[in-house]
């Protein structure tokens, strides 16, 4: 059976994403993409392919992640139950933010982002700033149909995704134990959604 070039190349895409992650993490952006090419088992020109460059590779990466978090924004009914929506955003929001290697990552862009400014742009505006403007655009959609009353969309996403996180994404970065197991992270996630729906009620 003929092997289809959209799935291989889909594969390779999530290979080298892995990939990227792993290498990046341990290593930070002065790693190579020879070792990340090596490391999803692909040449580097195959990396080069897919990503033109260090920046847009990691412009990938944090899509995906933006992705992922704001997944339950788009799914069918979304919009109809913002408060299972909300909170469902905020469990995976507080999900990733917490794994040890999102932690691992967040630091060694940090402390590269002051050696090389455009992947800390990269990092920022691919991943929380995308993750905020989509998140945003599901409030604006909320307030027309009268369900919230955000007069500052954008505003009100910061709000809620800061509420989310509070200290347990920098006790998470500064390597703390805060052990939110998943009753605690799913608590938090509901309490957060209530709140501010309580906040914007129409």
């Amino acid at each position: 059976m003929p092997r289809v070039a959209g799935r291989i190349d889909l594969s390779k895409n999530e290979a080298i994403l892995d990939a990227a992650v792993e290498v990046l993490t341990e290593r930070g952006v002065a790693a190579s993409m020879e070792e990340i090419a090596r490391r999803a088992g692909v040449s580097k020109q195959t990396v080069y392919n897919h990503y033109g460059s260090k920046a847009e590779l990691i412009r990938a990466l944090m899509a995906r992640r933006v992705h992922e978090i704001t997944a339950s924004l788009e799914t069918p009914g979304a919009v109809e139950n913002p408060r299972e929506a909300l909170a469902a955003f905020a469990r995976i929001l507080l999900e990733t933010a917490m794994t040890p290697r999102a932690a691992a990552f967040m630091r060694t862009a940090m402390l590269d982002a002051t050696r090389q400014a455009d992947l800390g742009v990269a990092v920022f505006e691919a991943g929380p700033r995308a993750s905020r403007r989509k998140l945003a655009q599901f409030l604006a959609l909320e307030t027309a149909a009268g369900r919230l009353n955000c007069p500052d969309p954008q505003e009100a996403a910061e709000f809620f995704a800061g509420m989310v996180l509070g200290s347990y994404q920098t006790a998470s970065l500064l390597g703390v134990d805060t052990t939110l197991d998943d009753f605690r992270v799913d608590r938090l996630a509901r309490e957060a959604a209530h709140r501010f729906l309580r906040a914007y009620a129409p």
